[in-house]
């Protein structure tokens, strides 16, 4: 597929090998009034971010119906496709834990965070995706028009974070191109940029990867949140990556594991604590792949 027709170059006009629809009806095993006429509704409700006081993340929902469409979508259509491989969010044999196990022992580590990730990928660049992997206008449109919402991907669909990254190849292979040059490595976890040095680098070099990463972004249609979304953590301080310590293996911070051990004894022997039996089986669920994501 001459690599996605040279990252979403493809032309517009059709040529007489292009998917059609009913080579989509037969994939996806719907009919064509139930991809013409979904309904497009979604319900949108407020969840709290990972980090404890960091605010709340607006979830669209979509109907049952859509939802369908989009897991069809998503199983038959995109799931075997290919992301970068420093994309880590969503993907098979990835997790937190693998994220953040490429970052272990680095003399500095930066993480950066984009504005309104999903929302910010906008519907140009996923239609012209459906071009490049060989969809004619007409599907092309009607895929666009059922996996987003008002221009972007909407937060909560199941096509969204397949398609965030697959949409997004350029965008790590942009980076990489710049981290490998400076001597460093990049793993990107949906919103979440960690690019890390194995030696120190400088303050100049610091600034010109924020910068470079902040050009790059902006090429895509992104925005990179400000100093307040921005670290910078060396050997000597604690270092986080998509929630785990990082300055040796990967691990849970301190605190939580002693809160969790002091949550199981009194469990074992007071039969109540803070965390049910079910939520402390989660806990030991995570740090099991913890585990699995060092070896």
């Amino acid at each position: 597929m001459s690599f996605l027709k040279k990252l979403f170059g493809a032309r517009d006009k059709d040529d007489p090998s292009a998917l059609n629809v009913h080579e989509l009806m037969r994939r996806l095993d719907l009919d064509e009034s139930q991809l013409r006429n979904v309904d497009l509704d979604y319900h949108a409700f407020e969840i709290p971010k990972r980090r404890a006081g960091a605010g709340t993340r607006t979830i669209l929902a979509p109907n049952p119906q859509l939802k369908f469409v989009q897991r069809r979508i998503h199983h038959r259509l995109l799931k075997r496709l290919r992301a970068h491989p420093c994309a880590t969010g969503f993907e098979a044999h990835h997790s937190i834990a693998t994220n953040a196990a490429f970052h272990e022992r680095q003399a500095t580590v930066l993480r950066l965070d984009v504005r309104d990730f999903f929302m910010a990928t906008d519907g140009a660049r996923i239609r012209r995706y459906f071009r490049a992997i060989g969809w004619n206008r007409d599907v092309a449109t009607l895929l666009t028009r059922i996996c987003t919402y008002d221009n972007g991907l909407p937060p909560g669909a199941p096509t969204s974070p397949r398609l965030s990254n697959l949409v997004n190849w350029s965008f790590d292979a942009a980076i990489v191109r710049r981290t490998d040059a400076a001597g460093a490595r990049y793993t990107r976890y949906a919103d979440d940029i960690t690019i890390s040095w194995t030696s120190t680098p400088t303050g100049s070099m610091i600034g010109d990867m924020i910068s470079n990463v902040k050009y790059i972004a902006n090429c895509h249609g992104y925005f990179i949140h400000g100093r307040r979304k921005t670290s910078v953590r060396h050997f000597y301080q604690r270092q986080t990556v998509t929630g785990l310590v990082v300055n040796d293996t990967a691990n849970l911070p301190r605190e939580t594991r002693r809160k969790l051990r002091a949550i199981e004894h009194r469990l074992r022997t007071r039969g109540r604590a803070s965390l049910t039996e079910e939520q402390l089986r989660g806990w030991k669920a995570l740090q099991t792949m913890i585990r699995a994501a060092r070896d």
